[in-house]
């Protein structure tokens, strides 16, 4: 589900096949944007601003570096240097991902009998390979590029949705992967596959309920995950702390409840971006732009990192809720917008 990509500028976003409305505001406007936690916020846009190329981030990005580790100075440099922009019409669809903790094994055996594939040397980016319904089938099986082996074929699919986590192997060692590829095929969800066929209503669908679904129907369940044609494969990373998130599509680890998802269409990789999630946990936070994935398309779109593990799946997985999100841009880029 993540993907590595290069920094966009906002001009090319906006020169998209679509119609952009923007309206700048002022941090007043922002719900509770006093209340937060603006040093961490800064820490998380401090780990990617360098990787962003364009003319008017550089300064911006060299001066955040020079900020005092206070929570007044952190506020002051956001509202200094920033405009806050609703780019696209609210409400936005705000959703929740995580890195998942899972059991594996480097070989297979009678409980760890399901793969994750590290990408075929053949595989050549905006090819389109095997479906997944092909390679559940064996169609890349034996060739050694199997990396480890679950003991559930749901955890290797929202493994993959996921598109990153940590397999603590039988020798009590933890391995972490992370994206290397895809198919070739467009992402299809599951859950509005279950709403077509009437199994679920709208309401009900959500990933605990997804998987439940699958692990007791393991023929129709299966058949339904291979709705998705689209296949991910991993790699291992072997440079990571522990202590530190997955690496989003920039390339850096991303950071719990700090890193969003983000369409790179609209939304440019590394920018801060206030996020106003309503809902039964409501959210009113600063975060950065660090991630991307196949389902999360739209200007008000985000998909938010809840952290690791299965607490942070449990709180994510339940996440669809609407709000706003407020990208902040470089003061000159904002007025810009109005003037396109």
């Amino acid at each position: 589900m993540r993907r590595a990509l290069r920094t966009l500028s906002f001009a090319a976003a906006v020169m998209a096949a679509v119609p952009v409305s923007a309206e700048v505001l002022d941090f007043e406007a922002l719900d509770g944007w006093r209340d937060d936690n603006h040093l961490a916020a800064l820490d998380s846009f401090l780990g990617t601003c360098d990787l962003i190329d364009q003319p008017d981030w550089k300064p911006i990005c060299a001066l955040a570096a020079d900020v005092p580790k206070d929570e007044a100075s952190a506020r002051s440099f956001f509202e200094l240097f920033f405009k806050p922009v609703v780019v696209g019409q609210p409400p936005a669809l705000f959703t929740g991902y995580f890195e998942p903790e899972l059991e594996g094994s480097l070989t297979r055996t009678g409980r760890f009998r399901f793969p994750i594939y590290a990408r075929p040397p053949e595989l050549r980016e905006g090819m389109v390979y095997h479906s997944r319904a092909a390679i559940d089938g064996g169609a890349i099986a034996g060739r050694g590029l199997e990396i480890a082996w679950l003991d559930d074929a749901v955890d290797v699919y929202f493994l993959q949705v996921q598109g990153s986590g940590r397999i603590r192997l039988t020798d009590g060692s933890v391995m972490r992967v992370g994206y290397a590829g895809k198919n070739g095929h467009a992402y299809r969800s599951v859950g509005q596959e279950m709403i077509r066929r009437g199994t679920h209503t709208l309401d009900q669908v959500s990933a605990p309920e997804i998987a439940n679904y699958v692990r007791t129907n393991p023929g129709s369940g299966k058949e339904l995950l291979e709705t998705n044609p689209s296949y991910v494969f991993f790699r291992k990373i072997g440079t990571l702390n522990p202590e530190d998130g997955p690496i989003g599509a920039m390339g850096r680890s991303i950071t719990t409840l700090r890193s969003v998802a983000i369409d790179p269409k609209f939304t440019p990789l590394g920018a801060p971006v206030w996020i106003e999630k309503d809902g039964k946990r409501p959210i009113r936070s600063l975060m950065v732009a660090q991630d991307t994935g196949g389902a999360i398309k739209g200007m008000q779109r985000a998909d938010i990192f809840y952290g690791t593990g299965a607490e942070a799946g449990a709180a994510a997985g339940t996440v669809k809720d609407p709000g706003r999100m407020v990208l902040l841009l470089p003061i000159d880029r904002a007025f810009a917008m109005l003037e396109d």
